[in-house]
């Protein structure tokens, strides 16, 4: 798209990534996905498919052969996702929480925008293959914070502990990615290879919103629990609101590749992710205060998505 799509054209283009975390959900419902088929789908989604998905968008692309393309994103990434779970701290302070009723997975939800599953198919409808291998490089940069700092947060684990959980076959997919797109190898890989990783990438993006879907259809069944005024306003407010335009600012003022700004664009406008409601199980957090911040800015992000997008297109020029 070369000219600033519409209001509508952006609704359009988040709307089927909902309807296929809904259908996710009713899928859920129906009890077709659950127990050991749900783990055994996540497990192949973040071990299999999205690695194949992201070495394919950093193997051949030539936006990745800049410098600052390589190294500042990861930065920003981390550096944003840290502000923002420090900034929840703040908030969630400010609203009475404390430590056993949802202080630490308050600032751990609001502060990780969901940097996956939505962002990749926007970024693909909109500018292609070479802003979409930015945001994979970028997610480094976020993934090394959830693990670090965000595990810090939620249980007090070191540093060195964190930087351990770094080596996942995401992180090797994208490393080999990068190795082979600087080499100039991608030309020369097999055509079955390719083909194979191909099939599986395009496979990644449909079957892992519709795992999210399930993931969540696991909390519906008490709706009660589901919102809490006080921490639902604030989280939304946070991040769908005070975080955005934190973030449209850096990308508007600092000198930032285009790329890299498109990828802060999109970020901006994203609800939180729903790897907080996992961590927060894994790490003695708070599960239900994940699950009402995610649910409530989700639902209100599928309106307001399109809204920070056409301000952030429209400001960063």
């Amino acid at each position: 798209m070369h000219a600033l799509p519409s209001y509508f054209q952006l609704l359009l283009l988040v709307a089927p990534v909902f309807a296929v975390v809904g259908v996710g959900a009713v899928v859920r419902r129906f009890h077709w996905i659950e127990g050991e088929a749900e783990t055994g789908l996540i497990r192949l989604v973040v071990n299999v498919l999205f690695p194949c998905l992201i070495f394919e968008a950093v193997a051949g692309n030539p936006a990745l052969r800049s410098a600052g393309n390589l190294l500042l994103p990861p930065l920003v990434g981390f550096g944003i996702t840290w502000l923002g779970i420090q900034l929840g701290l703040v908030f969630a302070r400010a609203i009475g929480l404390h430590v056993g009723t949802g202080l630490r997975t308050f600032a751990l939800t609001v502060g990780i925008a969901n940097y996956g599953y939505l962002p990749i198919p926007i970024m693909e409808n909109i500018w292609g293959p070479p802003s979409l291998g930015v945001l994979m490089v970028h997610n480094v940069g976020v993934e090394a914070a959830i693990w670090t700092v965000g595990v810090l947060v939620l249980s007090g684990q070191s540093l060195r502990e964190g930087w351990r959980r770094l080596l996942s076959p995401i992180m090797v997919a994208l490393a080999l990615g990068i190795a082979s797109n600087l080499g100039g190898l991608t030309p020369h890989l097999p055509g079955v290879l390719t083909s194979t990783i191909h099939t599986f990438a395009i496979c990644s993006i449909p079957l892992a919103l519709i795992m999210t879907g399930v993931n969540l259809g696991n909390y519906l069944n008490e709706p009660r629990e589901l919102f809490d005024f006080k921490v639902s306003f604030a989280a939304i407010v946070l991040r769908l609101a005070l975080l955005p335009l934190l973030i449209l600012a850096l990308a508007r003022f600092l000198p930032f590749s285009p790329e890299l700004k498109r990828v802060m664009v999109v970020q901006a406008a994203m609800p939180p992710a729903l790897v907080s409601i996992i961590l927060a199980r894994l790490y003695g957090g708070h599960p239900r205060t994940a699950v009402q911040i995610v649910i409530g800015s989700t639902v209100l992000g599928i309106l307001v998505i399109p809204l920070w997008l056409r301000a952030g297109l429209a400001w960063i020029g």
